[in-house]
């Protein structure tokens, strides 16, 4: 009799740890799954933002080099003029 308790026991704990593992792994998946998606989202919506486009416009220098850039871009907030 108490041998057969044992094998019962046993194979109950084995059941229990069995389903843990089980919750534990589907739990895994759907974190997963889920932060795939807000990722997948999140990149998109930076790729549909504007970024700023610098545009080079030479102007003359007084020294002897003669041309110097000047960098003109606008990051969203305002047009910056980097001379």
């Amino acid at each position: 009799m108490i041998m057969l308790r044992t094998v019962v026991f046993t194979v109950i704990g084995l059941a229990v740890a069995l389903l843990a593992t089980l919750f534990t792994a589907s739990l895994v998946v759907a974190f997963a799954g889920i932060a795939t998606v807000l990722l997948a989202g999140r990149a998109l919506t930076m790729r549909m933002q504007q970024k700023a486009q610098p545009a080079y416009v030479y102007a003359q220098r007084r020294e002897a080099h003669g041309r110097q850039p000047v960098r003109i871009w606008n990051d969203g907030r305002g047009t910056i003029i980097d001379m």
